[in-house]
């Protein structure tokens, strides 16, 4: 069984505390994506679970056994490294399977399961080449075959996308999780990007600053942040975050004297001042809406994308039909009532 729990998870260097007692569980099988921006720990977390970096408390079990002390060889685990850190004098076949001849694997062994790995990653044509003759795509499969032959509880991939070209990004995406689907390995996954964990992840373990700020599926965070950092990071364009105050009448929020949206819900405190968060696909152009001034449009193709200025605040919207809106123009928008967000002014946390 390749579960993997980190329980109370703490790591500092001298007075520096960088993890700050994380709780996590990833269930045998389970696809599991670490996200958030540079510096909140989660490549930091990843080597403390291959044994590259130490814990400074807590514990950290795979497969029900508490691997604390253990070096990265004897944990079970396979790490994909951003950089591939394959080794430029030795052929494809050669790199993936020295792990095994390390380990002192019989020969014929080790020809069977890089073949059986350089057939599942399309490998098999680019055995006797080296490094140097591969694409960066190829590499990267290279480093995914040389884990994949060890047969590991736990695949550990470190940013492993981000040296390549958005296209081929895309690509290699699907690939993983092809490849995950086929394997049913535990795999944990680091990224800064929020695309690639809302695309590939089972569940999204969203860090910051050394915390988790929250964990669930990914739908179940785009849908129900929990507070508005992980409401900002999740979903592109980012969902738009305004300082509002409820209205006298209790049922509608204004924006700098300006009434927005009425509310669906309960009556709040009239005067009480909440983040009002709404998805850009929850704007649209309305006769009844509230006065907005194009500032930017940026046709995708299959949407357009259009950044207003609205009290000399910066709000996009994302429509799927075409627009003929340019710079200039002056419209009328509108916010659904039914899919507004709401968080606490002062601590972020969402209201229900």
């Amino acid at each position: 069984m390749g579960e993997v729990r980190i329980s109370g998870v703490q790591k500092a260097y001298g007075a520096l505390r960088v993890i700050h007692g994380v709780d996590i569980e990833v269930a045998d099988g389970q696809f599991v994506v670490l996200v958030g921006p540079s510096g909140c720990g989660k490549s930091t977390l990843l080597r403390m679970i291959a044994g590259l970096e130490g814990i400074t408390g807590g514990t950290i079990s795979i497969g029900g056994r508490v691997v604390n002390n253990l070096p990265p060889s004897k944990r079970d685990i396979a790490m994909v490294f951003q950089n591939y850190a394959l080794y430029p004098h030795k052929t494809v076949a050669a790199n993936m399977g020295f792990a095994l001849k390390m380990a002192g694997m019989d020969r014929d062994e080790i020809g069977k399961r890089v073949s059986r790995a350089a057939e599942i990653l399309g490998l098999t044509p680019y055995l006797a080449r080296y490094p140097r003759a591969l694409s960066g795509g190829q590499r990267q499969r290279v480093a995914m075959g040389r884990a994949i032959v060890r047969s590991p509880q736990v695949f550990l991939f470190d940013e492993p996308l981000s040296n390549l070209d958005a296209k081929l990004r895309v690509q290699m995406r699907t690939e993983i999780r092809e490849l995950h689907q086929r394997l049913k390995t535990t795999t944990i996954y680091v990224t800064h990007d929020q695309i690639e964990a809302m695309t590939m992840a089972d569940r999204i373990v969203v860090m910051r600053d050394g915390h988790v700020s929250q964990q669930g599926a990914p739908l179940e965070l785009y849908d129900r942040p929990a507070n508005t950092f992980v409401a900002g990071f999740i979903g592109s364009p980012a969902m738009n975050l305004l300082l509002a105050t409820v209205e006298q009448s209790g049922r509608s929020l204004a924006f700098e004297g300006l009434s927005l949206v009425s509310l669906a819900r309960q009556e709040m405190a009239p005067g009480r001042l909440v983040t009002l968060g709404i998805r850009p696909e929850h704007l649209s152009l309305s006769g009844d809406g509230f006065p907005a001034q194009v500032v930017v449009v940026e046709p995708t193709g299959s949407e357009t994308h259009v950044v207003f200025s609205v009290k000399s605040h910066e709000i996009t919207a994302v429509f799927r039909e075409r627009q003929t809106l340019k710079p200039g123009d002056t419209v009328s928008l509108s916010i659904d009532p039914a899919n507004i967000h709401l968080f606490d002014e002062s601590t972020g946390i969402r209201l229900e």
